[in-house]
């Protein structure tokens, strides 16, 4: 008998019906649907909104990107697909796309417009027009969520929190401890910190943290770390960043940078489970990593279909798998799904 759980996987990965490659590129990944009132009906029977998308078939340059881009992110090709009713019209056609354009007052020809609407076709959150990017649907993605008062998965909060401070910017603190594999499991699970480094500076083992000042400020970060005696020393080249260091740890253990060496085993406690072969975020390796050196499942961090991959390739370990750890996220799921199936 097939396992259940290979079921579901080819499902999701092999079933041409969900990823077909005859499916036009402005698309992406998602199985939409094409008819709004099948759209709607279903929305009412599984109690989700829908995930209306105006786009140009085939269409522009910004149409294309759009759906390789945005549309092929695998995290959001699942939210899409699990937390809404994907519902496609095309922008360029007569017929029932038209009314449905017509409805909502949206222009023929146009560059992608996503809608997420209730079952009552009203707008549930503004319409997301001129922003073409993956922050921008997952942030309508939450607020929608929010607003609908449907519980919000964490792998989609970090991958707004990530694509949040990539897009505004990140800062950086570099903290020295006694155990750079230590610091980085605890460092990597304070909120609001991006992406964790272990590696070298002027002869220390150093944890090089990237992390969103609206959310933690650098302060609480090295107040933190002390706390958990992963602050012998820091450094920086910062003014404002050496004061407020000083001033916590005192300045003899301050320093300027020097330069940085990674670890030759990146996310050490990640690297030595099955997990290393699923494809994540950096702000979900770190959190991973995090849980797992900390005797904890690292589970809740992950999407289901990446707990899906986990269990896959656990259960195979013969195969000639690749760790996904640093290695960019849609690239590794491409070929994960390509091995998966085979």
């Amino acid at each position: 008998m097939i396992p259940i759980i290979l079921i579901l996987i080819q499902s999701i990965f092999i079933n041409p019906t969900i990823y077909s490659s005859s499916q036009p590129e402005e698309l992406g990944k998602v199985n939409w649907l094409r008819n709004f009132d099948q759209g709607i009906n279903k929305a009412a029977t599984e109690q989700k909104p829908v995930f209306l998308l105006f786009q140009e078939v085939p269409g522009c340059s910004t149409c294309r990107n759009y759906g390789h881009n945005v549309l092929s992110h695998p995290l959001i090709v699942e939210a899409i697909e699990e937390l809404f009713i994907p519902v496609a019209i095309f922008n360029n056609k007569g017929g029932e796309d038209a009314k449905v354009l017509k409805m909502y007052n949206e222009p023929s020809w146009n560059n992608p417009v996503v809608r997420i609407v209730g079952v009552d076709k009203e707008n549930i959150v503004p319409r997301v027009s001129g922003n073409y990017s993956q922050l921008g649907v997952v942030q309508a993605m939450v607020r929608a969520l929010e607003k609908s008062k449907k519980s919000i998965p964490t792998y989609l909060y970090l991958l707004q929190e990530e694509l949040r401070a990539r897009e505004e910017g990140t800062e950086t603190a570099i903290l020295s401890m006694y155990c750079f594999w230590t610091g980085e499991k605890h460092l990597g699970n304070i909120p609001g910190v991006v992406e964790t480094q272990a590696g070298f500076m002027n002869g220390k083992e150093v944890v090089k943290v990237a992390f969103d000042p609206d959310l933690v400020n650098y302060g609480a970060i090295v107040k933190q770390a002390q706390l958990l005696s992963c602050a012998s020393q820091v450094f920086t080249d910062s003014r404002d960043q050496f004061q407020t260091a000083s001033s916590i740890i005192g300045s003899p253990a301050v320093s300027k940078t020097g330069s940085f060496r990674q670890d030759s085993q990146p996310k050490y406690y990640l690297a030595n489970t099955h997990y290393r072969y699923v494809p994540m975020t950096q702000t979900q390796a770190s959190r991973v990593n995090s849980a797992i050196g900390q005797g904890k499942s690292p589970d809740s961090y992950l999407s289901s279909r990446q707990q899906e991959i986990a269990q896959f390739v656990k259960e195979h370990p013969g195969r000639n798998w690749d760790s996904q750890i640093n290695q960019d996220l849609i690239t590794g799921w491409e070929k994960i799904e390509e091995m998966m199936g085979n």
